[in-house]
């Protein structure tokens, strides 16, 4: 992170403490006095929540694009690190490759063709069963995969936090399940026989079902243009609209031909009372966290919801008056509510009747993600040649499930 970014930082945290401060200041002198918020308190209190909301968000943003470049650098480390000759192939598909996206096949020579159909990628014929066989596309540089898959993580709170597999190919892949926490052992009474207790295991299947950016169309002209960097905007382009779509099943899937979203199949571990079908107590708070046995609740833990219950988190204050919400103390520190982190992941749905809107525990425990590494692209030559313009998309395959019920927890409003 450069000084100028790691500076901007300092001022949001140090804004965001004095403007937390403020806030807190206004609420203390009315309870000291004991009487409501004035006219000009209040607006005052909302002015500085709302310069609060843009901080901490300004803040996150800046937090992310922080990741996303300590990615990049570190490949280009691992890069580094390999031999001249895996180095240098990659290095000439790289530019096969863009050279595939700005002119087509036409525009390869013998040997960048050559190189580039050795990442020829077929899609899979389950999914695409009335595809000609000679349909695919080919396999993206790892300097474009990684630029989508991070662009994914940005749009998807949930694949940040959770228990991620990557696999070569897209085969089915199984995946065993225990639960043996009924069982115990016993106390051996002297020429007492050991008694037997068998352990069930059991297995569930990851797939690998396929989001794909849909069609981006661009003219034949301004790909020609070197000023246009096709490599970098093309890939952020198909990314961002895999990683929407991706995020939303992992959130909701019904798991029937599709990924089995975290709260279609999440436990719930507290219900709000009748009434509350938009609010959240501190109460329910603390019976949700106790919802998730001890041997989860450590520091793996966190909350994951939607901003805008966020939001209605931050207002909350314990039994002895103080916010659950804590602002960031120092940079590298995260935000905390009733001394755990949170994820924002905005696939998750907002406080409503019988929502469940939060969900609490140990998601590396709790849920697991199949993705396949390699990721796609395809280009269409034909199909927009009368509009002097060639069509891109892209596809990724990946699979999402409950892992360990037993680890995380939602809290669901109640129904009226």
């Amino acid at each position: 992170m450069s000084t100028e970014t790691l500076a901007r930082r300092q001022r949001l945290v140090d804004e965001q403490n004095t403007v937390w401060q403020r806030m807190q200041e206004i609420m203390q002198t009315a309870e000291a006095e004991n009487r409501e918020l004035t006219a000009e308190e209040r607006q005052n209190w909302d002015q500085a929540e709302a310069r609060l909301t843009e901080v901490s968000g300004d803040l996150e943003r800046l937090e992310r694009m922080a990741q996303l470049g300590s990615v990049d650098r570190n490949q280009i480390i691992t890069t580094s690190d390999r031999g001249d000759d895996e180095e240098a192939d990659a290095a000439r598909y790289a530019e096969a490759f863009g050279l595939y996206l700005r002119h087509g096949m036409d525009g390869l020579q013998a040997e960048q063709r050559q190189l580039l159909q050795g990442g020829f990628n077929r899609l899979d014929s389950r999914a695409m069963a009335t595809t000609p066989d000679t349909a695919g596309g080919y396999l993206v540089p790892d300097t474009f995969r990684n630029t989508m898959t991070e662009t994914m993580k940005a749009y998807g709170g949930l694949l940040n936090i959770c228990q991620v597999i990557t696999t070569a190919d897209g085969g089915d892949l199984w995946w065993p399940t225990n639960d043996d926490t009924g069982n115990e052992g016993a106390l051996l009474s002297e020429n007492q026989q050991v008694p037997e207790q068998d352990m069930a295991v059991g297995r569930r299947e990851l797939s690998a079902y396929i989001f794909t950016s849909k069609l981006v169309k661009l003219s034949w002209k301004l790909m020609r243009d070197s000023a246009f960097d096709i490599e970098s905007w093309l890939p952020r382009k198909l990314g961002e609209r895999i990683g929407r779509a991706a995020a939303g099943y992992l959130i909701t899937g019904s798991g029937v031909k599709q990924p089995e979203g975290l709260v279609t199949q999440v436990r719930v571990g507290k219900t709000g009372g009748a009434g509350q079908t938009t609010s959240v107590v501190y109460d329910d708070l603390v019976d949700l966290e106790h919802s998730i046995d001890p041997a989860y609740r450590g520091q793996n833990c966190r909350w994951l919801m939607n901003d805008q219950t966020l939001k209605v988190l931050r207002k909350l204050k314990d039994g002895d008056g103080r916010p659950l919400w804590v602002p960031v103390p120092a940079p590298g520190f995260a935000s905390t509510l009733n001394g755990y982190p949170y994820t924002i992941d905005n696939k998750m749905p907002v406080p409503a009747a019988s929502a469940k809107s939060i969900v609490f525990g140990d998601f590396q425990a709790g849920y697991v993600v199949r993705q396949v590494q390699g990721v796609t692209t395809i280009r269409l030559n034909e199909r927009y040649a009368d509009y002097l313009q060639s069509g891109f998309f892209g596809y990724a395959e990946l699979d999402g499930m409950v892992d360990d019920p037993s680890a995380i927890a939602a809290y669901e409003h109640a129904a009226a």
